[in-house]
């Protein structure tokens, strides 16, 4: 489940560089070489998928992923923090750089999900019977051997409203 969540967070931060991160600028157009480092970090994580899936040999461990997690988170925490020069301009901060910091803290989460072995299981549970009604015929079944039927067959009640009960001497 882990490296599923990161390869989610590590799509959406190369989805983030092409659209506007300081008012009309892209993240590709705003960097010279941080956009590439950037999307180099997402592909390692998505490596690390590919690599749990089987679809390659894993070459990416549990570790690795969070280090580059973590390495990610802080980069682009920094170009909130200090912008880069080609931003001088235009220091207003646009959706592409919060997108960026949300794939990258979801990549951060996908990581520490793998590195610690949390897993999630879902099995389907059996389904009840309903049990049947006594005025109902249609719905009774035979017991299986051993098994308790589902209703108890009335008692029977005497006239004026008791039940037979053990004869006494």
């Amino acid at each position: 489940m882990g490296p599923l969540v990161a390869a989610l967070g590590a799509i959406l931060l190369i989805v983030s560089l092409f659209l506007d991160w300081y008012e009309d600028r892209t993240g590709f157009t705003v960097f010279e070489v941080l956009d590439l480092v950037l999307v180099g970090l997402a592909l390692v994580i998505i490596a690390s998928l590919a690599g749990g899936m089987g679809l390659v040999r894993q070459t990416v461990t549990p570790g690795t992923s969070l280090l580059v997690a973590v390495l990610t988170v802080l980069t682009v925490a920094s170009q909130i923090v200090n912008h880069p020069p080609a931003a001088v301009g235009g220091v207003d901060k646009d959706l592409g750089i919060w997108l960026a910091l949300s794939g990258a803290a979801v990549m951060l989460a996908g990581a520490v999900l793998a590195t610690m072995h949390i897993s999630l299981h879902v099995e389907p549970r059996e389904r009840a019977r309903r049990p049947a009604r006594a005025d109902d015929a249609t719905t009774r079944a035979e017991p299986a051997p051993g098994e308790r039927p589902l209703t108890d067959p009335p008692a029977e009640v005497r006239p004026g409203g008791t039940s037979p009960g053990p004869e006494r001497p």
